[in-house]
């Protein structure tokens, strides 16, 4: 898909179709496409220049507000992307602990950096192999993969690579194998664990920091992080990713401290003025407008897929994330995840976009709602998606 335009809940392609956008930019455009207030400061920012490759007071702003937001974040550097916030709290991990070795969790997904790039190996689910071409093995052999909601798993890990392990890295709700929350008693023990052993807990909040609430919410569901990571929501539509935490591991950033990360068009003017932009419209009833889209989209999600008789068909939701399942639910992990029927995902898909619905691609990626939805917007959608229903059914669209 090629996109022209973007207003509001909406998309438009270079053939001058209209979409109701249901990806957001991936999570990034939680008041939709194109607000007023954030096109009018970019453009002003832009007057004063575009970039400078040197901080400029608009990033200590924004700093400044995202700290009052997240206390947990003490400092706190600005990168482009959230790939390169977590390839950096990656680092600063390492720097600190002197140890090598990272733990993820199969199905989640934290950028596109080589060592994250890895996927569980046959059995007990902790040596990595490459998950891309031109990842070399030897690189993801520091990471090791264990299953989301299985604190016993991650138990066997420590108990096997504990005294090399320098971090556990994770999403508090998982946002990139379909929508999967944790289970009670799963984010605590990780904290758990990693602090007995040593280890750094970064929480990676780039799609859920600022979208689930003001701030952060790992800490809501029991996580005790070191380190966070932040994206999509803080620049406002524009390149942005953050990474920070306790001061003392931050300290380790160069020039206070021997590991080294540095980037020309960090803190870039234009994304600091979006993201400040961005804040000042994060007020409560933003944040009720959102769950109130979500819950309306879940709604008639469910009550489509029951009219239909479509088969095992779930959808897991948090707040304004939605996770489409073709098959039986709950959800926990990515084994749960990969038995969703991708075929019937991807006719669903087409029929959608064929009656001006944009969903994920991907079939296992999180739809997202935008504040800019409206009833009106909403008025039809149950007809959409059970005309989308029938099409995943019969195998044609």
């Amino acid at each position: 898909m090629f996109f022209a335009r973007g207003r509001g809940a909406y998309l438009t392609d270079v053939d001058g179709r209209s979409y109701l956008d249901l990806v957001g930019s991936w999570g990034a455009n939680l008041l939709g496409n194109a607000p007023t207030g954030i096109v009018r400061a970019v453009r002003r920012a832009a007057t004063e220049g575009l970039s400078f490759g040197a901080p400029s007071p608009r990033e200590h702003e924004l700093a400044e507000r995202i700290r009052a937001a997240a206390p947990e974040l003490e400092r706190l550097r600005f990168v482009s992307s959230g790939t390169e916030a977590v390839m950096s709290a990656v680092r600063v991990a390492r720097g600190f602990t002197h140890r090598s070795k990272v733990v993820k969790f199969a199905g989640g997904y934290h950028g596109h950096s080589d060592g994250l790039l890895a996927r569980a190996g046959s059995g007990l689910a902790s040596l990595a192999i490459p998950d891309s071409a031109g990842v070399p093995p030897a690189i993801v052999g520091e990471t090791l993969v264990g299953r989301y909601n299985d604190p016993d798993g991650l138990a066997t890990l420590f108990e096997r690579h504990g005294r090399s392990i320098a971090a556990v890295l994770v999403e508090p709700v998982a946002g990139n194998m379909g929508v999967v929350p944790p289970r009670p008693g799963f984010l605590p023990s990780i904290s758990k664990l990693a602090h007995r052993h040593g280890a750094v807990v970064i929480a990676d909040e780039v799609i859920t920091g600022f979208r689930l609430r003001r701030g952060t919410i790992h800490r809501e569901l029991g996580l005790s992080a070191d380190l966070v990571t932040l994206g999509k929501v803080v620049g406002g539509g524009m390149p942005v990713g953050v990474y920070g935490g306790r001061r003392e591991l931050m300290e380790t950033v160069a020039p206070l401290g021997p590991v080294y990360q540095a980037g020309t068009l960090s803190g870039h003017p234009l994304a600091m003025a979006a993201g400040s932009a961005m804040l000042d419209r994060l007020v409560p009833g933003v944040y009720r407008t959102l769950e109130k889209a979500g819950a309306l989209l879940e709604d008639r999600l469910v009550g489509a897929a029951e009219e239909e008789r479509v088969g095992p068909f779930t959808v897991q939701r948090v707040g304004s994330m939605l996770g489409l399942f073709f098959a039986r639910g709950p959800v926990f992990d990515d084994r749960g995840a990969r038995r969703s029927d991708r075929a019937r995902y991807g006719r669903f898909f087409h029929a959608l976009l064929d009656r001006g619905v944009y969903l994920p691609p991907a079939p296992l990626e999180t739809a997202f709602a935008s504040a800019a939805l409206r009833s009106a917007d909403l008025a039809g959608i149950g007809r959409v998606f059970r005309a989308g229903f029938r099409a995943a059914a019969r195998g044609g669209r």
